[in-house]
């Protein structure tokens, strides 16, 4: 991982070493020793690696498929290789209908909430409500992945299963601070608050003292406009609404590699 790193290729520590970090390495390594030119090695090596997180390639007994795929990179140009398999597996319908379901679980340790995170650090994404600290200083430190329909809030309305609370759409990184500020409030409860202060300019939660700062952390945390007057009665519809929108920014980190 370190020469991946230092090549590069990852931008994040969110990726644990797994078959799919395995073949990456293997990768590099091979088209290290072709000659390949080091900004082609890091674009391939990058998307490949995120390709196939997306598409679970190397799940399961992985020998076989690695094998396959090392052969097909030692035999063709590494681009177009890419490029194949790229517009077979991530067509528009995967980043349309299958990502979003596939982000439809309460495993926050799931590949694909971890690919949303790292598709917020390239960005520089800054956390929820937050004006200034980033995504990526938050995770550094520890920072709170809160859960944007506050859980206490949704057992107390009947949503008392963990696969109903946890599911990794209502899940944010946040201060800890503007964490417990939101204390178990509905969404149209805080955010009400949100909008007094954005009128007075007075801090309550947050920094977020202007429209268009809090449109801008709604776009880079993925949650619709309508998140102000949700409640409980549009849990369902909100979860929906958001995996669309992780998915088309994992979409967009991937095409930006």
């Amino acid at each position: 991982m370190m020469i991946l790193k230092s090549a590069g290729i990852i931008d994040a520590s969110l990726i644990r070493s797994d078959n799919a970090l395995n073949f990456a390495y293997a990768l590099f390594i091979l088209l290290r020793d072709k000659g390949v030119h080091p900004n082609t090695i890091e674009t391939v090596v990058r998307k490949w690696l995120v390709l196939s997180i997306l598409t679970g390639r190397y799940s399961g007994s992985p020998e076989s498929m690695f094998d396959y795929d090392i052969k097909r990179f030692n035999a063709n140009d590494p681009e177009e290789y890419l490029k194949s398999v790229e517009l077979g597996q991530l067509s528009d319908a995967y980043w349309e209908h299958i990502l979003p379901e596939r982000l439809n679980t309460s495993v926050a340790s799931s590949p694909y909430f971890k690919l949303y995170l790292m598709a917020q650090v390239h960005s520089g994404d800054k956390g929820f409500l937050s004006s200034q600290i980033t995504v990526g200083a938050l995770i550094s430190n520890r920072g709170d992945i809160h859960h944007l329909f506050p859980k206490k809030y949704l057992q107390r309305n009947g949503h008392n299963s963990r696969s109903e609370y946890n599911q990794i759409a209502n899940y944010a990184i946040t201060q800890s601070e503007i964490n417990i500020q939101i204390k178990d409030d509905a969404p149209n409860i805080y955010m009400a608050k949100i909008l007094e202060q954005i009128e007075s300019k007075k801090s309550v939660i947050g920094g977020i003292l202007t429209k268009e700062q809090l449109n801008e952390s709604f776009k880079q945390n993925c949650i619709p406009e309508e998140f102000v007057n949700y409640d409980v009665n549009t849990y369902y519809e909100f979860l929906a609404r958001r995996r669309y929108l992780m998915s088309q920014k994992i979409r967009d980190y991937y095409f930006s590699l």
